[in-house]
Protein backbone atom coordinates (compact mmCIF):
# COMPACT_ATOMS: atom_id res chain seq x y z
CA UNK A 1 0.00 0.00 0.00
CA UNK A 2 1.24 3.48 -0.85
CA UNK A 3 0.14 6.87 0.43
CA UNK A 4 0.56 10.42 -0.72
CA UNK A 5 -1.00 13.78 -1.23
CA UNK A 6 -0.67 17.35 -2.36
CA UNK A 7 1.65 20.05 -1.05
CA UNK A 8 -0.92 21.58 1.33
CA UNK A 9 -2.46 18.29 2.49
CA UNK A 10 -6.02 19.01 1.34
CA UNK A 11 -6.01 16.04 -1.08
CA UNK A 12 -4.67 12.68 0.10
CA UNK A 13 -4.72 9.18 -1.35
CA UNK A 14 -3.98 5.54 -0.68
CA UNK A 15 -3.45 2.96 -3.39
CA UNK A 16 -2.12 -0.56 -3.90
CA UNK A 17 1.56 -0.89 -4.76
CA UNK A 18 2.31 0.24 -8.32
CA UNK A 19 2.28 -2.23 -11.17
CA UNK A 20 4.46 0.00 -13.35
CA UNK A 21 6.52 3.16 -13.23
CA UNK A 22 7.36 5.44 -16.15
CA UNK A 23 8.69 8.80 -17.19
CA UNK A 24 6.30 10.59 -19.55
CA UNK A 25 7.72 13.26 -21.86
CA UNK A 26 4.44 14.22 -23.59
CA UNK A 27 3.75 17.93 -24.01
CA UNK A 28 0.65 17.78 -21.81
CA UNK A 29 2.57 16.24 -18.89
CA UNK A 30 5.30 18.84 -19.38
CA UNK A 31 2.73 21.62 -19.16
CA UNK A 32 0.92 20.09 -16.19
CA UNK A 33 4.14 19.46 -14.27
CA UNK A 34 5.78 22.70 -15.36
CA UNK A 35 8.99 20.84 -16.09
CA UNK A 36 10.70 18.52 -18.59
CA UNK A 37 8.69 15.38 -17.80
CA UNK A 38 6.39 13.67 -15.34
CA UNK A 39 7.33 10.61 -13.32
CA UNK A 40 4.19 8.49 -12.95
CA UNK A 41 3.27 5.26 -11.23
CA UNK A 42 0.46 3.09 -12.53
CA UNK A 43 -1.89 1.67 -9.92
CA UNK A 44 -5.13 -0.30 -10.29
CA UNK A 45 -8.02 2.13 -10.78
CA UNK A 46 -10.32 0.25 -8.42
CA UNK A 47 -7.77 0.39 -5.57
CA UNK A 48 -7.20 4.17 -5.54
CA UNK A 49 -8.93 5.99 -2.67
CA UNK A 50 -8.82 9.80 -2.67
CA UNK A 51 -9.85 12.02 0.23
CA UNK A 52 -10.47 15.72 -0.28
CA UNK A 53 -11.97 17.22 -3.40
CA UNK A 54 -9.53 17.45 -6.30
CA UNK A 55 -10.36 19.73 -9.20
CA UNK A 56 -10.56 18.04 -12.60
CA UNK A 57 -9.22 19.22 -15.92
CA UNK A 58 -10.56 17.25 -18.89
CA UNK A 59 -7.70 16.78 -21.32
CA UNK A 60 -7.54 14.83 -24.59
CA UNK A 61 -4.91 12.17 -25.24
CA UNK A 62 -3.32 11.62 -28.63
CA UNK A 63 -5.78 8.77 -29.22
CA UNK A 64 -8.63 11.27 -28.96
CA UNK A 65 -9.82 9.74 -25.68
CA UNK A 66 -10.45 11.91 -22.64
CA UNK A 67 -7.84 12.04 -19.89
CA UNK A 68 -8.94 13.38 -16.52
CA UNK A 69 -6.15 15.28 -14.77
CA UNK A 70 -6.92 15.74 -11.10
CA UNK A 71 -5.13 18.29 -8.95
CA UNK A 72 -5.50 20.11 -5.64
CA UNK A 73 -7.73 23.19 -6.02
CA UNK A 74 -5.85 24.91 -3.21
CA UNK A 75 -2.11 24.41 -3.89
CA UNK A 76 -2.31 23.18 -7.52
CA UNK A 77 -0.34 19.96 -7.01
CA UNK A 78 -1.10 17.48 -9.81
CA UNK A 79 -2.22 14.19 -8.22
CA UNK A 80 -3.44 11.70 -10.81
CA UNK A 81 -4.13 11.30 -14.51
CA UNK A 82 -6.98 8.98 -15.41
CA UNK A 83 -7.08 7.73 -18.99
CA UNK A 84 -10.27 6.43 -20.58
CA UNK A 85 -12.74 4.87 -18.13
CA UNK A 86 -12.04 1.38 -19.47
CA UNK A 87 -8.34 1.59 -18.52
CA UNK A 88 -7.58 -0.64 -15.52
CA UNK A 89 -4.76 1.71 -14.43
CA UNK A 90 -4.57 5.32 -13.29
CA UNK A 91 -1.31 7.24 -13.05
CA UNK A 92 -0.28 8.94 -9.82
CA UNK A 93 2.34 11.67 -9.95
CA UNK A 94 5.31 10.11 -8.16
CA UNK A 95 6.34 13.38 -6.54
CA UNK A 96 3.16 13.29 -4.44
CA UNK A 97 4.14 10.03 -2.69
CA UNK A 98 4.93 10.30 1.02
CA UNK A 99 7.83 7.88 0.50
CA UNK A 100 9.60 8.13 -2.84
CA UNK A 101 12.42 5.72 -1.97
CA UNK A 102 11.04 2.94 -4.20
CA UNK A 103 10.47 5.11 -7.28
CA UNK A 104 12.49 3.62 -10.15
CA UNK A 105 10.84 4.19 -13.54
CA UNK A 106 11.47 1.33 -15.92
CA UNK A 107 10.47 3.01 -19.18
CA UNK A 108 10.39 6.42 -20.88
CA UNK A 109 7.37 7.22 -23.06
CA UNK A 110 6.61 9.98 -25.57
CA UNK A 111 10.32 10.54 -26.07
CA UNK A 112 9.58 12.31 -29.37
CA UNK A 113 8.64 15.27 -27.13
CA UNK A 114 11.59 14.96 -24.74
CA UNK A 115 13.42 18.20 -24.11
CA UNK A 116 16.99 18.32 -25.42
CA UNK A 117 18.30 18.73 -21.85
CA UNK A 118 16.81 15.40 -20.75
CA UNK A 119 19.22 12.50 -20.34
CA UNK A 120 17.63 9.06 -20.63
CA UNK A 121 19.83 6.40 -19.01
CA UNK A 122 21.45 4.06 -21.51
CA UNK A 123 19.67 0.73 -21.75
CA UNK A 124 16.35 2.09 -20.46
CA UNK A 125 13.43 1.14 -22.74
CA UNK A 126 12.04 4.19 -24.53
CA UNK A 127 9.14 4.76 -26.89
CA UNK A 128 8.44 7.75 -29.13
CA UNK A 129 4.72 7.50 -28.26
CA UNK A 130 2.61 5.26 -26.03
CA UNK A 131 3.70 1.63 -26.38
CA UNK A 132 0.97 -0.55 -27.82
Amino acid sequence: MIEGGCLCGAVRYTAPDPVMQAVCHCKNCQKQAGTAYSVVIGVPRDGLKITGEPKVYEDTGDSGAKVLRKFCPNCGSPIVSEPSPDSPLVFLKAGTLDDTSAVAPGVHIYTRSAMACTVIPEGTPKFETMPG
